[in-house]
């Protein structure tokens, strides 16, 4: 086989798998919406579309979607603007733990702010300044998951922000200071206007993210009969079955419709201005607080206790009693409930052991795929590739629940030529996740690939060594590292995962954040939060692996170094 015709089968290959694992659900979603059967009929559409129940969860969606993005937007810049442009101390540990929220599930998230008020929290009930019995947890309302959604997605905000600032040129600011501008002027004329692309594609991600999101308003909207448009298409299909997947499939593409437009409202915005800038970027900024030091550092880290410390207080403390609403004591404290759920519950174990597992594996596929992929995306540009890439990016950018109705339609049929059904198994929860994480395996790899210097490779081609090879032996060696970052992202995602599996899990199929959302669905609170707090721990135990080998790559390829 020449290397031309080697070079074509390997880029044909990868096609391929991003076309069935990216576009082959998408397409036979919206195929459904309106061709159920087959052939051409909009009555389901109609049906659906003219029940008040789908308004009314569209209407719900759109306002805690939007106050949340409001929120994301004030706390993730202000927090942004605080790290990135003064000189306050402790940088690295207030961003450490300002992330967290993000890679922590939602109904992890839910739950610990559940624990955290109400007259049933152990925490205050410790302290003795519970509400009063029957008094009604706030959290579960309209204003809870507005909230929670906010504090969830902030993070993305403050990514996106920190990451211009970063890259802004100094000049314009250093001009502005030297005219007489104080700071306060720099930051509203010169800062925040080259800041509108990055801030504008933060909340636009935060307004995407909320839309999509099942286990904050899960947690929070069922018991409180507030029902979003992911909450509504779970309980339809977990009620009635796969009869009623032409009804899901168009609130499905209700949900991504909504998303998109999010989407559209971003490029409009950024349309409308042309934001470049000349000069290269240097060291960041770090203007003097002076006396304002330590109030600012106190307001930073009174932040990380408000969205941190206490929500996940109050569930390390539910998790250490015996029942739900018993204050913590030392004749109250028990580790039962650890007991119970890592060693005697076997749904437990075996969720865990699937939440790795397919984590694990969904990592490892797209690292594999990723590299020879964003070679050919980066050194080897075409018009094709081009599409390809900006396609491989869907999956990611349209809500979860919408992936996970297009896998069943696609997968509930037996598979061409093998003839062999994943529905209902661990599988299609893993081609799920290989679609809806590629994108976050492939950009750290492409962003590598343009920093790499490609002497070697070319020496290597001319001296006759064909692609395979020169992957192997020289391109993988210095991509690998990077790639390896993108595969723990890719994990951590994973691991935590509940939109998605929440619609695609079955029996014996479990992952982690189905078993939470269930045990606390049917009252076992207790042990909910403990299997939380495990997760909690496997979390921060992941994010302190990839701070250390966040050491050994580039600024920028670990979000929290």
């Amino acid at each position: 086989m020449s290397h031309r015709t080697l070079d074509h089968a390997l880029l044909a290959g990868l096609v391929l798998f991003v076309g069935a694992v990216a576009i082959a659900p998408l397409g036979r979603l919206l195929a459904e919406s309106v061709a159920p059967g087959g052939e051409l009929d909009l009555t389901v559409a109609r049906e659906v579309l003219s029940a008040r129940s789908t308004w009314r969860a569209t209407w719900n969606s759109l306002v805690t979607a939007t106050w949340g993005t409001v929120i994301s937007l004030v706390l993730g810049a202000a927090f942004a603007l605080l790290v990135a442009l003064t000189d306050i101390r402790g940088k690295r540990v207030l961003v450490f733990c300002f992330l967290i929220p993000l890679m922590i599930p939602p109904q992890v998230t839910a739950l610990s702010w559940v624990q955290l008020f109400g007259p049933s929290s152990a925490l205050l009930n410790t302290l003795g300044i519970a509400p009063a019995p029957g008094t009604p947890n706030p959290m579960y309302s309209r204003g809870g998951i507005i909230t929670l959604l906010g504090v969830q997605h902030a993070p993305l905000v403050f990514l996106a922000l920190r990451a211009g600032l970063r890259a802004m040129p100094r000049e314009m600011v250093e001009a502005a200071r030297a005219a007489g501008a104080g700071r306060w002027r720099v930051l509203r004329d010169v800062v925040l206007p080259l800041m509108t692309p990055p801030l504008v594609a933060g909340t636009a991600l935060a307004f995407v993210s909320a839309i999509g999101n099942f286990g904050i308003p899960a947690l929070l909207g069922i018991p409180a009969s507030f029902t979003v448009l992911p909450t509504l298409i779970y309980r339809r299909l977990a009620g009635f079955g796969p009869e009623i997947i032409s009804e899901v499939a168009v609130l499905s593409v209700l949900v991504g419709v909504i998303a998109f437009a999010g989407v559209l409202v971003q490029q409009a915005v950024l349309r409308r201005r042309d934001y470049r800038t000349l000069g290269a970027p240097s060291r960041p900024l770090a203007f003097e607080l002076g006396r304002w030091r330590p109030a600012a550092e106190a307001l930073a880290w009174l932040v990380i206790v408000l969205i941190l410390v206490l929500p996940l207080g109050a569930l390390a403390a539910t998790s250490l009693v015996s029942a739900y609403g018993v204050p913590l004591a030392a004749d109250t404290l028990t580790f039962d409930n650890y007991v119970e759920v890592m060693l005697r519950q076997s749904v437990t174990i075996r969720a865990f052991v699937n939440s790795f597992s397919l984590a694990a594996g969904a990592a490892l596929v797209l690292v594999a795929i990723t590299i020879p992929l964003g070679y050919f995306l980066v050194w080897r540009r075409s018009r094709l590739l081009g599409v390809l890439d900006a396609l491989a990016e869907l999956p990611y950018a349209l809500p979860g629940v919408v992936l996970a109705i297009a896998c069943i339609l696609l997968f509930i049929r037996p598979l061409p030529l093998v003839g062999v059904s994943i529905y209902g198994t661990v599988w299609i929860i893993l081609a799920a996740y290989l679609a809806r994480f590629l994108t976050l395996a492939l950009r750290p790899v492409v962003s590598g690939y343009h920093q790499l210097d490609r002497h070697l490779e070319e020496a290597a081609q001319v001296a006759g060594a064909r692609l395979p090879t020169r992957l192997v032996t020289i391109i993988t060696p210095l991509i690998g590292p990077i790639a390896a970052a993108g595969g723990i992202l890719v994990f951590m995602t994973a691991f935590n995962e509940l939109t998605v599996s929440a619609l695609l899990w079955s029996a014996g199929a479990e992952t982690i954040g189905v078993v939470v959302f269930n045990l606390d669905d049917g009252g076992y609170t207790v042990l909910a939060s403990a299997v939380a707090m495990v997760t909690v721990g496997a979390i921060l135990a992941l994010m302190l692996a990839g701070s250390w080998l966040g050491r050994r790559l580039p600024a920028g390829v670990i979000p929290w170094d």
